[in-house]
Formats: structure tokens, sequence, C-alpha cells
């Protein structure tokens, strides 16, 4: 029997030997990658194109994903950065009056293989119980046995260094050059929204590729230095911890944002370590131990630093914890004017309670 794509049959096989049947969405192929889940409900555009899920296959866990389309503006980089999708209803129809176009199309665009009818309810609860693994999706091959000699050749997403693969090749510059706020930005897998926050707040960034090494940097004659989200195993980044070492002797403010938070960790000594099953969502509450507020935050990370290294150094305050695991969202160092967190305060999507740490960054800067 032959099936339009759009009720071709999909399987989808994790490492543990679970199995899903569903239908095609968007291209019809193979895929595979580390399984993580996203319980958001809106802003799904904007976490496809997020370079720190780059490797791996997404579980949206609200029932309906597509309703109001795509449109040019709401993306975080250069196209989708996900290995595939997973989804209970994947929607090809949609409305909203700024859309170009539907989901699925966009998808095939992006030539990302999704399968949709899945329980992903049951699916996220059998992750958050067994933990993050590899899986493989297909529309193309329907033998389950030939789809696990497939996913077993997949390598694991610990020790992976994935943030080349994302960087800018290439140095490029926003906002307004006559700025006496001057950011050298690292980017391993940056989010536009980012770079759109600090010029808001009237900085001069210039973004550099993940590989920069600080005498490159310091030719922009930075007033201050950024250390971007994204992708794969920080312990696997050597280059990028000893870069990190580098600019903390410049004794200038430094923020980094998850990836980053890690390698600046790293940088001092604090081990990083593979999460269960990470944090990704937007609804994350973390308590801010400086001013004892709390947070609802947006989270992408499936690495965390150590919390009893991070307590054990003496060189190292924690200012931001999460509330429901007790894992360190925040640090920084007691001798110097640089911070961190592990989540998204730019937050696109999600919410703007945590838009203050470019503020008191871009106040470290101007009083440096």
């Amino acid at each position: 029997m032959a099936f339009s794509p759009a009720q071709r049959p999909a399987i989808l096989a994790l490492k543990d030997g679970t199995i899903h049947y569903g239908q095609a969405f968007g291209k019809i192929g193979t895929t595979s990658g580390e399984i993580c889940f996203n319980t958001g409900m809106t802003g799904y555009q904007e976490v496809f194109t997020d370079p720190s899920y780059y490797g791996q296959v997404l579980i949206m866990n609200s029932v309906h994903i597509g309703n109001y389309g795509v449109k040019d503006e709401d993306v975080e980089s250069d196209g989708v950065k996900i290995r595939g999708l997973i989804g209970r209803n994947l929607e090809e129809q949609f409305s909203r009056i700024q859309d170009r176009g539907s989901l699925d199309d966009y998808l095939k665009a992006n030539q990302i293989v999704c399968i949709e009818g899945v329980d992903t309810r049951a699916l996220v609860t059998h992750i958050r119980l067994k933990g993050a693994m590899n899986c493989i999706i297909s529309s193309e091959i329907e033998d389950v046995n030939e789809l696990k000699k497939e996913l077993g050749a997949v390598p694991e997403m610990d020790g992976l260094e994935l943030a080349t693969i994302v960087s800018t090749e290439r140095t490029y510059e926003a906002g307004d050059p006559a700025s006496s706020v001057r950011i050298a930005v690292l980017d391993y897998g940056i989010k536009r929204n980012i770079i759109q926050c600090m010029v808001d707040r009237g900085a001069f960034i210039k973004v550099f590729p993940a590989k920069t090494g600080l005498k490159t940097l310091k030719e922009f004659k930075p007033s201050g230095y950024f250390l971007s989200n994204g992708p794969g195993d920080p312990a696997a980044m050597n280059y990028a911890v000893e870069t990190v070492k580098e600019i903390l002797k410049e004794e200038k403010p430094l923020f980094g944002i998850c990836l980053g938070h890690q390698l600046l960790a790293l940088a001092k000594g604090i081990p990083t370590f593979k999460m269960h099953h990470g944090h990704r969502g937007l609804n994350h509450p973390v308590k801010n131990l400086i001013t004892g507020k709390c947070e609802i935050t947006t989270q992408n990370h499936g690495f965390g630093v150590d919390p009893s290294s991070v307590r054990n150094n003496q060189e190292v305050e924690i200012t931001h914890v999460n509330l429901n695991d007790d894992s360190i969202e925040g640090i920084r160092l007691k001798n110097r004017p640089v911070f961190s967190v592990q989540y998204h305060p730019e937050a696109t999507p999600g919410p703007h309670d945590s838009r203050y740490l470019f503020d008191e960054f871009i106040e470290l800067i101007k009083k440096a």
C-alpha cells in the first residue's frame, strides 16, 4: 500500500528498547540523537532554532504544536538546530495574521524528520524515570531490528564537543560602534535575542568564533566579555576553558549563560556532570539567594556544575538555586566582577523575570 507523506507510518526507537509507532511529519527519512523534552506550550519555532539543542531529538510535550504557523522573525539562529521532532499533534493547519507558512513546510525546508501521533505524556514520563538516552526516528525503515542496529552506532552526548559546529565562522558586530560599553562575545551557539538584550541596553557587540583566543579578543578593546550558551559536553571543551582562564586574568566584567556558566565553573576547578534528564522548559523556579526573590525561568541544559565542589570553592559564591532540585543555577566570583547563570535570562520563549541580569552586567561594565 502506498502512503502519502502525511499518512506514512513512522517509528521511534529508544536505546532501552522502547518502541513507539506514529505518523510521519516534516521530512521523510531517518534521524537520531539524544532524546529530550520541552514542556513549553508556545515558542516552538524559537526552541527549534536554539543552537543549544543541536544533536538532540526533541519531544514537545504540549498537545498541539504548529497551530500558529511560523514566521521569519521567530528564530534564534540561521536555521532549525534540533535533529528530530516528536509530537502528539503536529499541525499542518495554522492561524495567525503574521504567518509565513506551515510548520510542516518549515520542517521540510530544514530537512527535519519528525513523528507525530505519539503519547508524549507517557514518553516524557518514561524519560523522567529512565533518564536521557539516544533514540532514532524513521519514516523510511520499517525493520525495527535494523533501526536498533543503526541506533547502536549513535555516539553518546557525554563527551561530545558540539559548540564549534554551531558557532559562527566569522566575526560580526551589533549595536552602536560609538558606545563605551564594548562586549566581546564568544559564540558557542548563541541565541540572537541574547545579543539583542545587550544591544537594547546600549552595548556595542562583537561576536567571535568559539575557538578565538584572548589575543584576538583584546584587539576589539572590550570593556567586558560574554560566554554564550551552546550544545554538547562542556568537559570536552578544553580550548574554551583555557580561554576563560586567560579572560579572568584581565579582571574585566564577564557574564556567562548556560554552557558559558559551565565553562566558568570548569575554569575555577569545579567539575561538570551529565544530568539524569536535564532541565528544559519555560517554568523552572529559581531563587536568587542575594535578593531572596524567586524567578520563573526558561532552561535548556543537560549538564550541570557539581554542587559540592561549588560550595567548597573559597573563590566562588552561589547566587541562584533551582527550587525543584536544589541544583546550582548561578555563581559569582568573590574577587572579580564575574558571574554566570545556568538558565536563559533572555527567555525567548518564556518569562522575563530574569532580564535584570543584563542590566547588572552593563552596570558592572560601566562601573569598571
